[in-house]
């Protein structure tokens, strides 16, 4: 078992993560890096997350002068990188002598590799083999979808997040002017409709202290190269950057 943090960064480490953000983005050609997470808000099992080409990496930053510390912990970054098929990396940040102004502590990327320490390159594990997304990059995908249509709807976000071991995946403002929250699901074509979960009283109870507006929301995918009007057609896998068909009803 591990911990997931739910605090709220500090102010001072904000500063630090935002800049190790920042200097990530700007590692390649403009559009390079597709973020994962790239916000500031809990839960916690990496700071930063994100694709490039076929591979996934989550970023836990860190002080190395062990000043300012950030939420998580080692063994909750190993585990959402194992689970993920991906790769867990340290962003050590140094703070200069301008305020709020940070900067990597490695040169490149400006990651270390968590488990051996070794100086950590994106690139050089970047291949051209397909790989199929895991339950974990499809449930973040299903995340993403919902959230847009929650902003695209004009409603405040509180909080979101892709893990899909965690309930409600996002909270937000709507009509009510309270909190309401979302319960997100991802299905695979040939399904059409994820799942409503088994524990769906016990997160709405859970639920029930800040709000008792939930929604489901469904998202189906599939490769968008699927035939639909072939039936015999082998199913195509969802490979990690493939383009992809969204089903996606509305909040129920």
């Amino acid at each position: 078992m591990f911990d997931i943090a739910m605090e709220m960064m500090s102010p001072e480490f904000f500063e630090c993560w935002k800049c190790a953000a920042l200097h990530i983005d700007n590692q390649g050609p403009q559009g390079t890096v597709s973020w994962l997470k790239a916000h500031p808000y809990p839960p916690f099992m990496e700071h930063l997350s994100f694709r490039l080409g076929n591979q996934i990496f989550f970023v836990r930053v860190e002080d190395v002068d062990n000043n300012v510390f950030g939420p998580g912990t080692y063994e909750s970054l190993l585990a959402v990188a194992e689970e993920s098929k991906g790769h867990a990396c340290i962003m050590p940040m140094r703070k200069t002598d301008n305020p709020d102004e940070w900067i990597p502590d490695m040169p490149g990327w400006g990651l270390i590799d968590a488990s051996t320490k070794n100086p950590f390159n994106p690139v050089s594990y970047v291949t051209d083999e397909k790989i199929e997304m895991t339950a974990f990059e499809l449930h973040d995908m299903a995340v993403q979808v919902v959230k847009e249509y929650i902003e695209k709807k004009g409603y405040e976000l509180m909080s979101f997040q892709g893990n899909p071991e965690i309930d409600p995946s996002i909270w937000f403002i709507g009509e009510t002017k309270e909190p309401e929250y979302v319960i997100v699901r991802a299905a695979r074509y040939p399904d059409d409709h994820a799942k409503i979960p088994e524990n769906l009283k016990d997160i709405e109870k859970r639920c029930s202290a800040i709000s008792g507006t939930g929604f489901f929301a469904s998202v189906a995918m599939a490769n968008d190269e699927q035939k639909f009007d072939a039936p015999d057609e082998p199913v195509i896998p969802l490979w990690r950057g493939c383009h992809m068909y969204i089903n996606f009803p509305g909040l129920e």
